[in-house]
């Protein structure tokens, strides 16, 4: 056989074992990674009674430093990810969706708001700053302990954390607004909204927002004022992260 020919066979057969890793990496990224995305001062007991599959459960903290968005850029080809994320971490959620539309499978967004604070001017149901101040302080105070009303034999979802990293959650609280990105994108990803229909912290009109901007969203009211939702209905957070991964593949 001529050099020639073997070169060309070689290139051929490479080719064809290129294709087939190609291949079986998309069947093997064709289950979308979970990545939970955790609340400001939030701690990982937050999440011990939900059974759905996740990578990993990001804190705050790691949200503050991009850690989410680095696991996100070095995703295999053909990885797609159901992002879950409550409190802050539902609005970190949204904020990652924006920047890579392309991977996201799905949103689960859980007392969820793409803005913490509240803004008169346009009517936008939110925290004024004293209230804000009242629930740093009632939060350190407590410890989280029956702070939300976690009903007794549930665990805590709460951590106590440094004063410097509660403040830098709440300087990203206070700062970020998503409303204008979200209008502009429309993603076109399923989402299901979870809220508590008297949540003192994120209004219950902050879900009807996020209806009008995911076209392919649902939102399930919680009757009731729990905010720390992953620890008093897991089940369904469960059923809805699982829905999810079935209707990608």
């Amino acid at each position: 056989m001529a050099d020639g020919d073997y070169e060309r066979g070689r290139d051929r057969e490479i080719a064809s074992l290129a294709a087939q890793l190609k291949r079986l990496a998309a069947e093997r990224n064709a289950v979308p990674t979970v990545l939970v995305l955790n609340g400001w001062a939030a701690s990982p007991q937050a999440w011990e009674l939900c059974k759905f599959p996740r990578e990993r459960v990001y804190s705050y903290i790691d949200q503050l430093d991009g850690l989410p968005e680095r696991r996100i850029e070095s995703a295999a080809d053909g990885e797609k990810f159901v992002i879950v994320g409550w409190s802050m971490g539902g609005n970190s959620a949204m904020r990652i969706a924006c920047r890579f539309p392309g991977r996201i499978a799905g949103l689960v967004l859980v007392a969820a708001t793409p803005r913490m604070m509240e803004d008169r001017e346009a009517s936008w149901k939110g925290m004024s700053p004293r209230r804000l101040a009242a629930l740093e302080f009632g939060l350190k105070a407590t410890h989280g302990e029956g702070f939300f009303g976690i009903p007794e034999g549930k665990p805590n979802p709460y951590m106590m954390d440094t004063d410097e990293n509660l403040t830098r959650g709440l300087d990203y609280l206070r700062a970020t607004d998503l409303r204008d990105e979200l209008v502009r994108l429309r993603l076109d990803c399923p989402v299901h909204v979870f809220q508590s229909e008297h949540d003192g912290i994120v209004r219950r009109e902050n879900a009807e927002f996020l209806k009008s901007v995911f076209p392919r969203s649902t939102i399930e009211l919680v009757p009731g004022a729990e905010h720390a939702l992953p620890v008093t209905m897991p089940e369904r957070l469960d059923a809805a992260v699982c829905g999810l991964i079935s209707l990608s593949h």
